[in-house]
């Protein structure tokens, strides 16, 4: 029996919430074949089967975040197991709960009080498909949802954290508790006077807000930002580069590229080699503190800013310093698409010694980025644009780029910061090195 436990997803990375089941208890997988997807402030993904057998049993049902290493589920590799799921067994226990509040109605016209008792808060009881998760009655709670109204998509039936999120994001009206019904008519009957002031009040389709519940990964990293300005005194210092001679070499070889490897030539590594040269001449940029020590690190591993459509991931670039223009290039496409396809792994999202941010590819010219722990320094590059400048006192259209440093003041001084930030500018503005 082999047990499957929840990954960490980085360094600072102490729990996940598990949003999908891909298999059954009972099923067979293959090793390395997707059993789960979770989420977390690092990254939304699909975790693949430790081992090749059968799914014997589920321990935590979808939408449940817990911490890592938690045992979520456990396969039998000799192939053949009795398929459990503890989390769907009780649903039949709350199931029979219906009927008796079916005969109390019959019963119920002769004494009054007795109505009262069998509509509980529809948000504590359990879904005819199943038992709902912890998440979900909280939502719910929050919300004021009567989950009778959503259709679960889970195992069985059972409602899930997307479903409600996919309920609340399609418009659908909220509903309070009916616990005490039939007293608001009372004044409303006694009082005709109030009824006109109250009509504008009655349509439920003009609703001024909208309330959507932020999805897991976005609460990590909202977490994980916070985090970091608490940590690091940032301080920003921003350069103007001129990226005429890189611009050149771009054009000249990015339709090469694209025929020989089937991806394009962008600015990104260019500036990744440049900021490579800058780590090696100042490797404090490249260190990270742990108290009172420093920790020099002797690889240099360049995380990439990647946005997704719900959040942000940071994957990592090992060992860059041993790359070239081609080199970088292919490794930025390949984690990327991974990326944005859910298909990264645990140990390409750890390990980062430097980040940079490419805010630029949305047409930004500049940025103060937030510092990815425990880095001590973020690297934003804006948009390159063809500017008027002055040469020799004369206007010259020249690629300009803004390149802004953010770093830890707790480590580094400006001083250091510009003396990096120079190295950079120079090697950018007096590219010399071949792409291919």
């Amino acid at each position: 029996m082999t047990d499957v436990v929840m990954p960490q997803m980085g360094e600072s990375i102490v729990e996940g919430t598990l949003t999908k089941w891909l298999k059954k208890p009972g099923e067979r997988i293959e090793r390395d074949e997707p059993l789960f997807e979770i989420s977390t402030d690092k990254v939304d993904t699909e975790i693949p089967s430790p081992a090749a057998g059968t799914l014997a049993e589920v321990l935590v049902e979808e939408g449940k975040t817990v911490g890592i290493n938690t045992v979520v589920a456990r396969i039998n590799e000799g192939g053949t197991a009795a398929a459990s799921a503890p989390a769907s067994k009780p649903a039949a226990a709350p199931a029979p709960s219906a009927p008796p509040a079916a005969q109390a109605a019959p019963v119920a016209p002769p004494p009054t009080p007795v109505q009262a008792p069998p509509p509980p808060p529809p948000v504590e009881a359990e879904s005819p498909a199943g038992p709902l998760s912890p998440l979900v009655k909280k939502m719910a709670r929050e919300m004021n949802l009567d989950l009778a109204q959503v259709k679960g998509t889970g195992a069985g039936g059972r409602i899930t954290k997307q479903d409600v999120e996919a309920y609340v994001a399609a418009g659908k009206p909220v509903v309070a508790p009916a616990s005490s019904a039939p007293a608001p008519p009372a004044p409303v009957a006694a009082s005709p006077a109030t009824t006109p002031a109250m009509a504008p009040l009655a349509p439920a389709g003009q609703a001024k807000t909208r309330i959507e519940p932020l999805s897991t990964m976005r609460i990590k990293i909202a977490e994980h930002m916070v985090m970091s300005k608490r940590t690091s005194p940032h301080v920003t210092t921003i350069h103007r580069v001129d990226m005429t001679r890189v611009a050149k070499m771009r054009e000249r070889f990015k339709a090469q590229f694209q025929a020989n490897y089937g991806f394009g030539l962008t600015y990104l590594p260019f500036i990744t080699r440049a900021t490579v040269a800058g780590l090696r001449q100042y490797p404090l940029l490249n260190a990270s503190l742990d108290g009172n020590n420093i920790i020099y690190h002797n690889e240099i591993n360049i995380g990439i800013a990647v946005a997704l459509e719900n959040g942000l991931i940071v994957p990592v670039v090992r060992s860059a310093d041993e790359k070239n223009v081609l080199g970088l290039q292919r490794s930025i496409v390949d984690l990327a698409a991974r990326a944005r396809s859910r298909q990264l792994k645990p140990d390409e999202i750890q390990g980062g010694t430097f980040s940079i941010t490419n805010f630029g590819s949305f047409g930004s010219l500049v940025g103060t980025p937030i510092i990815n722990q425990p880095q001590v320094a973020i690297l934003g590059v804006g948009t390159v644009d063809k500017t008027p400048v002055v040469i020799d006192d004369a206007i010259a259209i020249r690629s300009i780029c803004h390149l802004s440093l953010s770093f830890d003041h707790r480590l580094i001084d400006g001083a250091l910061a510009d003396q990096f930030m120079t190295k950079v500018k120079q090697v950018l503005e007096n590219w010399s090195e071949e792409v291919l």
